[in-house]
């Protein structure tokens, strides 16, 4: 967040719109951010310490089984974020909450086990790892996270080991590809932006195409094409009303199903 409005300023209006704008332009582009350059006069500290550093073990609302090391201020940690890394225009901190979308799917994994388990998962999109952990729990034969975040990546495995479960994460885009060799694709909050929607349907089609089962979470996302979904579960889901600006998001669990050929 740069020019004249400061992130200490934000609304949770701001967060929304532009942090969204900013991870969503980062996977239009396909560009992981694996950056390490600092500036004159930073420290570096690894993405572990620093996760460790700025969170705090919290279990998950709505999805009591997990515990996530999850931050209070979403604007401070990205202030932090940037300082930490000697930059400006870092992708936002995702991975230090819950959101709506993957704890919905957090919350169906854990009630229908059948879902995920003795088969692999891929979730992409991870942020937390909330819903790869979740797949872990319920039997999953193994549970691959994809981000572009690399604090991400660094917070999913602190966050698996804290759930002592195993989620192989990593600084990835996937997007062009279909998830191959996933059984299940599962990703949470992935439609909030045009451009963003435009790589993850194409994907996930493909991913669906080659016989995976895919199932999203959206909690009403302007660009989520429900006309290729069959609703699985609907849930009112606790959130951070900072960040969402309600106290209770209606989420809904979505599988993809098949297109229908002209």
């Amino acid at each position: 967040m740069t020019g004249s409005v400061s992130k200490g300023e934000a609304t949770a209006i701001t967060w929304r719109g532009l942090s969204g704008g900013l991870r969503a332009g980062l996977y239009a582009a396909g560009m992981p951010n694996q950056t390490r350059t600092l500036l004159p006069g930073t420290t570096a500290m690894s993405d572990a310490a620093f996760v460790r550093e700025s969170t705090r073990p919290t279990p998950v609302p709505f999805v009591p089984e997990v515990c996530l090391s999850m931050a209070d201020d979403a604007i401070a940690l990205w202030e932090t974020t940037e300082e930490a890394r000697g930059e400006i225009g870092l992708p936002p901190p995702f991975w230090a909450f819950a959101w709506a979308g993957g704890v919905a799917v957090a919350r169906y994994v854990l009630d229908h086990p059948e879902l995920v388990e003795g088969r692999t998962v891929l979730d992409v999109a991870a942020g937390s790892g909330l819903v790869g952990i979740a797949a872990a729990l319920r039997g999953a034969k193994s549970v691959r996270a994809a981000e572009i975040d690399a604090y991400a990546v660094a917070a999913i495995g602190i966050n698996a080991q804290a759930n002592g479960v195993r989620v192989d994460a990593a600084v990835e885009d996937l997007l062009d590809g279909d998830g191959g060799p996933a059984e299940v694709v599962l990703a949470g909050d992935v439609f909030y932006e045009r451009a963003m929607a435009g790589r993850f349907l194409p994907f996930l089609e493909r991913a669906q195409a080659r016989g995976a089962l895919v199932v999203v979470g959206d909690p009403g996302r302007a660009y989520l094409p429900r006309e290729r979904f069959t609703a699985l579960a609907a849930y009112e889901v606790p959130v951070v009303a900072d960040l969402e600006d309600t106290a209770l998001k209606a989420t809904t669990v979505w599988q993809l199903t098949a297109a229908v050929r002209g």
